[in-house]
């Protein structure tokens, strides 16, 4: 089993013991930072059947239908070429091999994402990309995973949506965790001054009220998409 763009890990290391015995997962992420990561987390949970590899999406250095599944959350929508990626994963998996992954749904249905980035887009921090650049959202158009799916040559393919709430017990952890989980928004926040960031801050709080309990604590909604295809 291959986790693709797997960061430090987590989606792996839930899978790795349903493939035991006898099967092996493969952690790898383009970032040789993130792998050693993974590699630490991975010792410290004790996994005995686990390698870990520096590995593109675009092109991965694995022999042609060599691994039986692929798993991979968050990741090809952040590729330069995610088509060029769902081909590779389909060079790599097996005949009947199946293939997991996420990406996030319509902007409309993930304010803890777009509430930020408005908020700094307003404060000239933060441009929109262009259409069909990497980012967030470049795969919430259903039909269009759909299509790159049946184009890279997979077949039974299954779409879902999953709700998840992006939760803190007050603001101030929100904010922190948002920042070490959205790479784009952390970038523009950083070049805002003193008196940007306090205003940006209070703005933002502000717009998150719907989604505050009285006592503080936070829960913004979210949806993904999950796709399941076979190869």
């Amino acid at each position: 089993m291959l986790d693709l763009a797997a960061g430090p890990g987590e989606v792996g290391f839930a899978a790795a013991s349903l493939i035991e015995p006898g099967g092996e997962l493969i952690c790898s992420d383009q970032s040789e930072s993130m792998v050693e990561l993974a590699r630490a987390r991975g010792t410290a949970l004790g996994l005995t059947n686990v390698t870990y590899r520096v590995l593109g999406g675009e092109w991965i250095d694995l022999e042609l239908a060599s691994v039986d599944a692929v798993l991979c959350r968050w990741g090809y929508m952040l590729m330069v070429d995610p088509a060029a990626a769902l081909r590779e994963t389909r060079r790599v998996l097996r005949s009947g091999g199946r293939l997991a992954l996420a990406v996030w749904d319509a902007a409309e249905l993930n304010p803890w994402l777009t509430i930020p980035l408005d908020v700094l887009r307003e404060h000239g921090l933060w441009v929109a990309p262009p259409e069909g650049s990497p980012g967030p959202l470049a795969l919430s158009d259903r039909q269009l995973l759909r299509s790159m799916l049946e184009e890279a040559g997979f077949a039974e393919i299954e779409l879902d949506a999953v709700e998840i709430s992006r939760g803190a017990p007050d603001f101030d952890s929100w904010w922190a965790t948002h920042l070490d989980l959205s790479s784009s928004t952390r970038t523009a926040f950083e070049a805002a001054d003193e008196v940007q960031t306090e205003a940006i801050e209070a703005e933002l709080a502000q717009r998150l009220e719907p989604y505050t309990a009285a006592g503080g604590a936070l829960s913004v909604p979210g949806r993904t998409l999950v796709a399941v295809a076979e190869a």
